[in-house]
């Protein structure tokens, strides 16, 4: 059983780590200010948006595989420069958002549980980060992201040691109230944004093909057409959808602690990470405190070098400059530069004052906004027979696709309305 599982394991590759970055500082923020807010309310939204998550990583991974290329390499030669300077900005503006308030967070924690001041956290966890990212070869590097992915367990521990009213959970996954308030809107929009996020795509596609490279099916990101078989695409398609399911139960368990603990006690409003983890401490004891805390160590380790190295495929592509974790610093210094870079902006911003948690959640609606116009592109780029050939989309993955977008347009806009003009 032991060898049959670590079988599993090692066959697990950019789908996984993709799917438990999706649970980054951001998404427990969100998640938890969902639960605290809204009780078992939104619950039924880890299963709404599962398969259109799916279907979207899926086809970031098929561009990747199929072309070589990561999405801005196709976008690149595929799209008017405008187009392409749009959407690598989008990126890394909401990127660096996102490393800033996961930073924050997560030295906010490393204080509660350490001591020392957050600003040498901050530091230390920043340069640990660039560090790793920097001298660690690929190979050792994907599978401490793998590792870093199982720390998302403690979440679904937390919730078994609290043991909530599951025949009310069913009840409220059953009938949920939807509203139309500004409130509402804004928690959706929140979701959506942190379960369908832009730095996801970017990072999925350009990971595919860093495997194709460490496996010599192409000689270099960008360099080569490589020979895709059906077996590749059903690969890829498990990985992602066991990396995507993870995703969801995480987010669902996060939910059902804070709604059982902190909504039921009149706790409805979170401003920082450790208070989060701090309100869990006298309604679930210790242990429910300490694994929740150390969850949100554990998944910034994981989610802001995916934020840095996304931002850097995006960037490194578009100006034409060699990529790739997979090399030495010395082989593709631009790249590491601008992961160094990233997460410096990142660190600095972090130090402006602004409210940790609600920069998260925040963070998490701007990926929402800027979500929509990136994906439309993707599904366009996964219709395109002259990139894809024979592997282009099907008909189920287009209508979910397009409804997916439909879905996030009309919630940022009605959210846009709400916080502009008002109801």
């Amino acid at each position: 059983m032991r060898d049959y599982l670590k079988g599993i394991f090692k066959k697990m590759g950019p789908g996984f780590i993709t799917g438990a970055a999706d649970d980054d500082p951001s998404g427990i923020a969100t998640y938890s200010q969902t639960g605290a807010a809204f009780g078992y309310g939104h619950l039924w939204m880890t299963f709404f948006t599962l398969p259109f998550m799916y279907i979207i990583q899926q086809m970031c991974g098929r561009i990747g595989l199929v072309t070589g290329k990561g999405l801005v390499g196709v976008i690149r030669s595929e799209y008017p420069k405008p187009v392409l300077y749009f959407v690598v900005a989008l990126l890394v503006i909401a990127n660096t958002i996102n490393i800033s308030a996961d930073l924050r967070a997560m030295a906010d924690v490393a204080q509660m549980l350490l001591g020392a001041h957050i600003i040498f956290w901050q530091c230390a966890i920043a340069i640990f980060i660039v560090a790793l990212e920097i001298f660690v070869t690929y190979e050792t590097y994907a599978r401490i992201l793998k590792y870093l992915g199982l720390t998302l367990f403690s979440y679904v521990l937390t919730a078994l040691v609290i043991n909530p009213d599951w025949a009310l959970i069913a009840r409220s996954i059953a009938s949920p109230g939807i509203e139309l308030s500004r409130g509402y809107l804004l928690n959706i929009v929140a979701i959506l944004g942190t379960t369908i996020s832009p730095y996801l795509f970017f990072w999925q596609a350009s990971q595919e093909v860093e495997e194709e490279v460490s496996e010599r099916k192409i000689r270099d990101i960008g360099i080569g057409k490589p020979k895709v078989r059906r077996k590749d695409i059903m690969e890829m398609r498990l990985d992602t959808i066991i990396g995507m399911v993870f995703s969801q139960a995480v987010m669902f368990f996060i939910i059902v602690t804070t709604s059982a603990t902190l909504h039921e006690n009149g706790v409805t409003d979170i401003r920082t990470a450790s208070q989060a983890a701090e309100a869990l401490r006298p309604l679930a004891g210790d242990f429910a405190y300490l694994l929740f805390a150390a969850g949100i160590i554990g998944t910034g380790l994981l989610a802001v070098p995916i934020l840095a190295g996304a931002s850097a495929y995006a960037v490194a592509e578009m100006i034409g400059i060699r990529e790739g974790l997979s090399k030495k610093p010395g082989k593709a210094p631009g790249f590491y530069g601008i992961i160094a870079t990233s997460t410096l902006l990142g660190l600095i911003i972090s130090w402006i004052g602004i409210d940790p948690y609600k920069g998260l959640y925040y963070a998490a609606v701007l990926n929402g906004l800027a979500a929509p116009p990136l994906m439309a592109m993707i599904v366009l780029i996964s219709n395109n027979k002259d990139v894809m050939g024979k592997y282009v989309n099907g008909t189920f993955s287009n209508i979910l696709g397009w409804i997916i977008i439909m879905i996030m347009t009309i919630a940022g806009s009605l959210l846009i309305y709400n916080l502009t003009i008002g109801v």
